[in-house]
């Protein structure tokens, strides 16, 4: 588990973000967006985060960055996880509205499932930022900030295909299998989508093959990013389509469920094959580092928090939040004016350069 960063390096990130920004380079008109608008607010106020469930490092890692973040900024924060599911998470929002909140950071464990509360949220004239994942099917979100999750896809698609050409030799042509993550994550598609930019015209003209003909978001789901979910469907898919054939490829899109793929190949007796993943956990940067799991992707939460934080400072001082995309984000009502910092793809051959500053990573590649 990665160390939490102390209120001190929280407040320098922010700083350090509110001078020079650490987007993906596109630079775009500022959009007010509803109550993004409003003319500030006391230097105290609630600031309430509302994460999902703890199903990776990152989300942990981001709880201690909101609480020290915030306070050393001047905020009151209201930091809450949901791992009780969709309800609690409904519950703990109308909360945070009832404090008096100033501003809403919302992680949702479904995006499309907290109307009501943001409808709340609306009528109190707080302006509410979906972080990491998007919220969908509302006119009740004024900021998305994330990484590139498109992105993210396409360099997963990118790293599958170059590790097959590295580590197969001369062979042409490769058996893969996909994975996905869980339905009720907006992000999950536009990971999926993104890697399928790639890989769905390398499928279309036989370079590689799906041989569970599994090839839709719909059929390679994994509910709820569980490793056992995914490691339940890949002994599936093992046996009843490999049992002679090779499986050169998986494309994973996160580091739990990568390692869950993994474990299901090591159980069927299989030569490991390329396997991507995605959040930079410790055990897959071993892996990496080993020669195992091919890839992941960082995306470094320290940045993605001040960013943030960044933006209610913004508010709270009347200023409309800087957004350097305002095209790419429809919630399925509205394009939301959104945030985006670069993520960045890590295989063996470059963690000791991307993982250097990184006091828990980056001693892991000098092992």
């Amino acid at each position: 588990m990665r160390k939490i960063a102390k209120a001190v390096a929280a407040l320098a990130v922010v700083s350090a973000l509110a001078l020079s920004g650490c987007g993906s380079g596109r630079t775009e008109t500022p959009a007010a967006s509803g109550s993004a608008s409003a003319a500030g607010f006391a230097k105290d106020a609630v600031v309430g985060v509302a994460l999902p469930q703890k199903t990776s490092e990152n989300w942990v890692l981001a709880e201690g960055l909101f609480n020290d973040g915030l306070k050393a900024a001047g905020f009151t924060p209201s930091v809450q996880f949901a791992n009780g599911g969709v309800t609690e998470q409904q519950n703990q929002i109308s909360a945070m509205i009832e404090k008096g909140a100033k501003v809403l950071i919302v992680g949702a464990i479904d995006g499309g499932q907290l109307g009501t509360q943001l409808d709340a949220a609306k009528k109190a004239g707080i302006t509410v930022i979906a972080y990491d994942r998007l919220l969908t099917n509302t006119q009740n979100v004024d900021y998305y900030v994330a990484f590139d999750n498109f992105k993210v896809g396409v360099l997963q698609g990118q790293a599958l295909l170059q590790g097959l050409q590295a580590r197969k030799g001369t062979k042409q042509k490769w058996n893969v299998e996909l994975i996905a993550g869980s339905p009720d994550d907006s992000n999950a598609k536009v990971f999926f989508d993104g890697a399928m930019s790639v890989l769905k015209p390398k499928i279309d003209d036989g370079t590689l093959t799906v041989l569970s003909k599994q090839t839709s978001f719909e059929q390679v789901v994994t509910q709820g990013w569980k490793a056992e979910n995914a490691q339940k469907r890949m002994d599936t898919v093992l046996s009843g389509f490999y049992q002679s054939a090779e499986l050169d490829g998986i494309l994973s899109p996160n580091d739990t469920l990568a390692r869950a793929a993994m474990a299901s190949v090591a159980a069927a007796s299989k030569p490991l094959p390329v396997v991507t993943g995605q959040d930079s956990e410790v055990e897959s940067v071993k892996s990496i580092i080993a020669g195992k799991q091919y890839s992941t992707i960082f995306k470094d939460t320290n940045k993605l928090v001040a960013q943030s934080i960044v933006m209610a400072q913004a508010l709270q001082q009347g200023k409309t939040p800087e957004v350097n995309d305002t095209k790419s984000y429809n919630n399925g009502v509205k394009v939301v004016p959104s945030y985006l910092l670069p993520p960045v793809i890590v295989t063996k051959d470059n963690a000791a350069t991307v993982y250097a500053n990184d006091k828990t990573l980056g001693p892991l590649t000098k092992a």
